[in-house]
């Protein structure tokens, strides 16, 4: 929030300028598309527990959904590709790294989770822990910051339903979590009770089309909604 009060305007920190020209600039530079789909994570809530248990490590559901969109990248390259400006071509990251929106007391900042080409469930959860707790204490370095190619934000701590985020200029695309709710959907015998999430996408269509990204995102929620594969156990 803004630290000052003046003839009854309010000033912008620094750090609410950065963001404000960051985000202003995506916006401009990006032919940005929208996609949502509802994921069941009925099974993952389930097996989370027991998992975290078993590996000995916290394993959060932010934590899943960070190593869910890793491996789909790994399928759909072009959702670690930019836009190189001086030959106008497409060129895909090497190397793949996931952002997380954290809200730190200087303002919202997205550590990232870099060569995640090769990490574990574990690894992940444990690097990402790392980094949200040096982003609350404010002991973040500038190198935490770079190496985005998809970035992962949710607000379903507010009751959130779905949103749709503004990816920051250097990744390709970000993904906008709501929260999870209990809701009667169809099944075989009729109807069950399920735990229900949306998931929304947002990325850059001179990168891909929609088709390609819908399939990205279909392979989000098909791991999600089957975390055995994701500890490995298919």
């Amino acid at each position: 929030m803004p630290d000052s009060l003046k003839d009854n305007q309010l000033l912008l920190t620094r750090i609410q300028k950065l963001i404000g020209a960051y985000m202003l600039q995506s916006k401009r530079s990006k032919a940005s598309a929208y996609l949502r789909m509802r994921a069941d994570l009925t099974d993952l809530v389930l097996l989370r527990k027991a998992y975290c248990r078993r590996a000995k490590v916290r394993v959060t559901t932010n934590d899943f959904f960070i190593y869910a969109i890793a491996q789909a990248v790994k399928q759909y390259p072009l959702m670690a590709a930019t836009i190189d400006p001086n030959r106008n071509d497409l060129v895909i990251a090497e190397n793949i790294g996931v952002g997380f929106a954290v809200a730190a007391p200087q303002g919202l900042v997205v550590p990232v989770l870099k060569q995640m080409n090769d990490k574990t469930l574990p690894q992940t959860a444990a690097e990402s822990e790392n980094l949200l707790k040096r982003a609350r204490s404010n002991k973040l370095l500038p190198d935490d910051f770079d190496g985005a190619n998809m970035v992962l934000t949710g607000l379903g701590m507010y009751g959130i339903e779905s949103f749709y985020a503004i990816s920051p200029p250097s990744a390709t695309g970000i993904l906008s979590i709501g929260n999870i709710e209990e809701a009667v959907v169809p099944s075989e015998d009729g109807f069950q009770t399920r735990k229900m999430m949306y998931v929304a996408l947002a990325f850059d269509q001179r990168v891909m089309d929609e088709f390609y990204a819908a399939k990205f995102l279909r392979m989000v929620i098909d791991l999600l909604q089957h975390p055995k594969k994701l500890i490995g156990e298919v």
